[in-house]
């Protein structure tokens, strides 16, 4: 990392990235009304980037600290030689309305709610109905479709870890855009549940009576998700371009795991939880999806980052 803060600071004069978590990298994403979502970025979205070939979207976990995670993700780019043609976004889900849940929000800027109808789940902004975090992705992911603003550009990667990957697995089966001209990976990263598209579990469900609901399942849906058809949503899923990447150490209960009724059906911890899931959804609905182990990472996001296993997914 020597290298990389060297190359950032002799790089200044010369329009390098942008590559810390501070607010000099911060930009707002605007969606409407005067509000936005805050946005840490390599390069300034609103200008875009002739020679970028990548966007890579990195979602915080539980701590909403995208702060961290957006070096994380520039330490990827680096580490693989992509520095150059990457353009890396790490949005912040700011949350507010309960405890451990309020962050100080920048004027306009639309905070979301941890609980119940929450980010994780395309939940809607705290008194802002009209913008989910679902909706914030898809406006990201115009953004970079835009040929104006990104010529070269050819493939989004979208990468979660922890709550982060809980966001990917329901936002890839939601999710009702298909931008022309780039395509779009989703990268699922450790997290502690995922969405199941019918009644099968792994594990038991006698007692559970809500093991089935959004966001473990398909019932009951809200926010972004309320108004899409199951056979769409089941359809979408199947047949997107998802990994799920897997750290080989993530198997204790530790760092906000899941341990109600819904997400135990799921399996005893994150990593059989991964495996048993991928099991399910290639061989029970045919999906193509990948399975990438990354042995020496446990539940570490930047370790998901810069792991070589990694690296070969994150940066096509």
């Amino acid at each position: 990392m020597v290298r990389l803060s060297l190359l950032i600071v002799a790089g200044v004069a010369m329009a390098e990235p942008c590559s810390q978590g501070t607010a000099a990298c911060v930009e707002p994403l605007p969606m409407g009304g005067g509000r936005s979502v805050m946005m840490y970025r390599s390069h300034p979205l609103r200008k875009g980037h002739a020679k970028a070939r990548r966007a890579l979207i990195v979602i915080h976990g539980a701590g909403r600290n995208a702060d961290d995670y957006f070096p994380s993700g520039m330490a990827g780019a680096y580490l693989t030689g992509a520095l150059e043609e990457t353009v890396v976004v790490a949005p912040r889900f700011a949350g507010t309305g309960s405890r451990n849940c309020d962050d100080k929000l920048a004027p306009g800027e639309i905070g979301f709610s941890c609980i119940g109808d929450d980010w994780r789940g395309g939940g809607p902004g705290v008194g802002v109905a009209s913008v989910t975090t679902f909706d914030v992705m898809d406006e990201l992911i115009r953004r970079f479709a835009d040929k104006k603003r990104y010529p070269r550009l050819t493939h989004v990667v979208l990468m979660g870890h922890s709550a982060g990957g809980q966001f990917l697995s329901r936002y890839a089966a939601a999710s009702k855009l298909d931008p022309a001209g780039v395509s779009v990976r989703y990268v699922i990263s450790n997290p502690s549940s995922y969405l199941y598209l019918d009644e099968t579990r792994p594990g038991p469900t006698q007692g559970c009576s809500g093991f089935n609901d959004w966001k473990y399942g398909m019932e009951n849906r809200t926010g972004y998700a309320a108004v899409i058809a199951d056979e769409f949503m089941r359809a979408n899923l199947v047949r997107r371009d998802v990994v799920y990447l897997l750290g080989g150490y993530d198997t204790t209960p530790q760092f906000g795991f899941d341990s109600t009724c819904g997400a135990m059906a799921q399996g005893p911890n994150r990593l059989q939880r991964g495996t048993d899931y991928f099991a399910y959804i290639t061989t029970k609905f045919g999906a193509k999806h990948r399975l990438v182990p990354v042995p020496n990472c446990g539940h570490n996001g930047r370790c998901m980052l810069v792991a070589n296993e990694a690296r070969e997914v994150l940066f096509p």
